[in-house]
Formats: structure tokens, sequence, C-alpha cells
């Protein structure tokens, strides 16, 4: 496409003399620009893609794909409803569970926490939360007993052994009025997902001691169901509805947390968008320091022409000048996106060593660590993107030369 003479000519004038060092000065801008713009996009994009791969995988292994909520009263006969949903194709576990809100409280220190009742068989099924707790809290997970959030036992500082006064909202009619239910309990353990919402603000307890708490003796807030592909976890979700359990409805992860996932959707697509412009920047960037550049060659182009040169020859030579600089800017700017995605986390922690001070606080970004998932299509539309825009940037500047009247340019000089 690109005859000998033209590649030699165009990177003659990537090297341009002290005269036109204002216009070197520019491409180099506009060399960094598009090399930065490039890499940030390709960092951002990966710790959003991370960041939602992490939040996923822990509010699914944490929580329910589908969950059967009682509907006013509690679920009664849920030791069969239970063993009919684990019969459904795509089921891997089914638990019922009481769900309810409490003010934990440990010497001088309360705070709201939610419990959720879960019989020990069902619990050691609970893979995320089985393979993070403390030594021997499975073992001490027994009648009058509750295992807590990491963050929320630190706060309390409950360890295990310790004793926990929890004050339930749902009252017992007495001849003196409406009380709270308020028990102790010993702490079993402790277990840490690494979501900060959930070690701050869940304690397990025994499914009976919960159903005793909680005053639903015999029944269930709701049943808890785990699908073996989440992104069809329609299907299930409409086996179990008709299973017609009396006084419930069935509710899917997407449902419950579909205002979440869709705000992070919609930020993933508003920052890849902000962050184009900085390569767009970088772009107009190599229309001014190209056209300065023909500016500049003039006379260079009038004998070019007089040489026997085209116009195509003139359009491909101005051409490839400028699409270098893109093309070298997007090159290096895929190297340095792809070492920092990579290293991110070890980057955040030099980082806050240097700094002394703690850039992504856990209580405010859910997560302990910083997550990156690299895409490699997604590495790719940046690049097309990079690349199609700085092509577009050099096409009016090579137009431009080839359209110079040599005549004019000879008489100009």
């Amino acid at each position: 496409m690109f005859s000998p003479a033209e590649r030699m000519i165009a990177f003659r004038y990537l090297r341009p003399r002290r005269s036109e060092g204002f216009i070197s000065l520019i491409a180099a801008f506009a060399f960094l620009g598009i090399t930065i713009g490039v890499a940030t996009l390709i960092v951002v994009m990966s710790v959003m893609n991370g960041f939602r791969a992490e939040l996923l995988s822990r509010v699914l292994g944490f929580n329910s794909h589908v969950v059967v909520y009682a509907d006013g009263r509690p679920i009664r006969d849920h030791g069969r409803l239970v063993a009919e949903i684990r019969k459904i194709d795509g089921v891997m576990t089914a638990a019922a569970v009481v769900d309810g809100q409490v003010m934990a409280s440990a010497g001088e220190r309360s705070s709201g926490a939610f419990v959720r009742g879960i019989a020990p068989e069902d619990l050691k099924r609970h893979r995320l939360l089985h393979d993070n707790l403390s030594p021997g809290a499975f073992a001490g997970f027994r009648d009058g007993t509750l295992i807590l959030g990491q963050r929320l036992a630190a706060y309390l500082a409950a360890g295990t052994g310790s004793r926990v006064r929890l004050l339930s909202p749902k009252c017992a009619p007495t001849p003196v009025g409406c009380v709270p239910g308020i028990a102790t309990f010993d702490v079993a353990g402790r277990f840490h997902v690494g979501m900060s919402e959930y070690d701050r603000g869940y304690l397990f307890m025994p499914l009976e001691t919960a159903q005793d708490f909680f005053r639903v003796a015999g029944g269930v807030t709701n049943i808890e169901i785990t699908v073996a592909d989440p992104d069809r976890v329609e299907t299930v979700a409409e086996r179990v509805r008709a299973l017609q359990i009396p006084r419930s409805f069935v509710r899917t992860w997407q449902e419950i947390h579909s205002t979440f996932f869709g705000a992070l959707k919609v930020e993933r697509n508003v920052m890849f968008l902000i962050l184009t412009l900085i390569v767009l920047v970088a772009a107009f960037n190599i229309v001014s320091s190209m056209i300065m550049l023909v500016k500049q060659k003039g006379q260079a182009i009038a004998i070019l022409c007089t040489m026997g040169a085209t116009r195509g020859n003139i359009l491909r030579l101005f051409f490839m000048t400028g699409a270098t600089i893109g093309v070298a800017g997007t090159f290096f700017g895929v190297l340095l996106g792809l070492g920092v995605a990579y290293n991110i986390d070890g980057i955040k922690r030099w980082v806050e060593g240097l700094l002394g001070a703690e850039l992504f606080p856990a209580t405010v970004y859910f997560l302990s660590s910083l997550p990156s998932k690299v895409e490699l299509p997604e590495v790719a539309q940046i690049v097309a993107m990079a690349l199609v825009l700085t092509f577009l940037a050099t096409i009016y500047p090579a137009w431009r030369a080839s359209r110079l009247d040599p005549v004019e340019a000879l008489r100009n000089e």
C-alpha cells in the first residue's frame, strides 16, 4: 500500500529539524495523550470489570439466586417444600432460613445487624461462608450460639466465647404491654467473606434458635435456592412458582439486586465515554501538528510534485506520518494499561504505603482489595476506537497536503 519512498519520507518527517521543534512538541503531546488515554481506558475498564465480577461472585456466593419469601405469615411444611425444590433440574442447594433484624450489643457497644437462621447442614453446603469460617466456628455452631461477621465482631470486641445480647424489634404481648425480644448468645466464631457490607452487618445462628428468638416456631421466613447457572435463573424460578407455595412470592437475584448492578452498568458505560474524550483530545493534537507540518513542508511538497509525486503519493505520505503517531501511542498505551491492570492491587498497596493513607476504604467500596479483570475483547475495542480516531484525525491534513498547488507553494516561500 505504501511505497518504500513514502515510508522513508514519512519517517523522516517524524524527526523534524530544530526549526520545527514546536511541531515536534505538539506531536509529542499527541503521542503522550493517546498513550495515557488508551492506558487509562484499559485500567479503568479492567477495574470496573473486576469490581463487577467480584461483587457478583460475593453477592451470589453469600446470598441465594432464587428466594421464596413468606408473604405475611411464616412458611409451614418447609421440609417437604425444600425436598421438592431440590428435585428441580438446575437446583444445587435449597435451605429453609429465618431472617430478621436485631440490635446486637456487647459491653458498651451496639450495632444494628441482620440475623440469618440456618441449619448446620445447610451452613456446611454454603461454600463461600463455610470456607471462610474461623477455626472451630462450625464445630461450635449449636443451639444458643452465633457466628459473627469479622468486622462486626471486631467492632463489638466479641471474640470466640464472648456473649452478645440481641434485641429484636418484634414484640411479645404481655399484661404490661408489648415487650421486645431480648436474648444473650455465645459467640461460636467469625466469618470473613471479604465484602464489608456482609462482614460488618450479618450474623448467623442455628435455625431452631432463630425460630424461637423471632417467634416463628415451626415455620421459616424464606427458602433460599442456589442454581448451577445464575444467568439462567429465571427457568428455575418459574418451576418454583409452579409449586404454588401458599402465602409466598418468588424473586430472583436479578430482581433483588437490579438497581445495584444496573447502576454499575450505567457507570461503566459513562466512564468509557468520558475517558474516550482523552483520546479524542489527543487526536485533535494530531490534527494541529499535521496542519502545521503541512504548512512547514510546503516547499518540500512542491519539489516532490515536480519530481513526479502524485496527489495520492502526497496523501499517503502525510497519512502515514500522522497515523504512525496514533499507532505508536496506541501500542505503548496498551502495554502500559495491561501492565498496570494486571498489577493494580500491588500498585495500590505501594501507593498506600508511600502516602500512609488508605486509598479505597473497604467500608466505602465494599471490597477489601482492588480487583481487576482484563477482558481481551474489550481491549481490542479500545484499540480499534483509538486507531479509528487517530486515522480520522490524519485524513484532513493529508488531504490538504495533497491538494497543495506546487506553484503557489514555491511562490510563497
